[in-house]
This record gives C-alpha cells, sequence and structure tokens, in this order.
C-alpha cells in the first residue's frame, strides 16, 4: 500500500533586499590557509567580500534553477553551467 503523498508545504515569501543578510559567506580562516597551502600568497581581506558577493550570486542563479522545476530545496544540479 502506497503512503497517501504530502502536500507541498507553502513557499516562504522572498525577503526584501534590505532584509538579505550581507554576511561573508565563507571561513575567512581557510580560504586563507589555502590560499597560502596551494600558492605560498597571501590573502587581502577585501577578497572575502568580493568571494562572497560572487557566492551570492551563484546562490540566486541556483535559487531560480530550483524554482524553475518546481522545488523548495536547492540542489547540486542547480549550480551546473553557473560554476
Amino acid at each position: 500500500m502506497q503512503a497517501p503523498a504530502r502536500p507541498a508545504a507553502p513557499a516562504a515569501p522572498a525577503a526584501r533586499p534590505a532584509e538579505i543578510p550581507r554576511e561573508v559567506l565563507v571561513v575567512v580562516s581557510k580560504l586563507k590557509a589555502y590560499i597560502r597551502a596551494r600558492s605560498g600568497m597571501n590573502t587581502s581581506d577585501n577578497v572575502v567580500d568580493a568571494l562572497s558577493d560572487h557566492l551570492r550570486r551563484i546562490c540566486d542563479r541556483a535559487i531560480s534553477n530550483a524554482e524553475r522545476d518546481g522545488r523548495r530545496t536547492v540542489l547540486d544540479r542547480d549550480l551546473r553551467g553557473i560554476i
């Protein structure tokens, strides 16, 4: 016997731009350690803000892909072609 289908949860309303957090999205110490281990170079503090902005754009596109497919979960396949 098949379990009854669960109704889809309503989508959460999108946050207004003023409500979207502008926090750093990467672990700065891990990023700096990677760059140093890979190249021996130092990393400017400004890199993390630029990288976080880039990650936000990637995430926004992945969110759009998931919404287009009717899902409320962003999957790895939503990143294909973006990165």
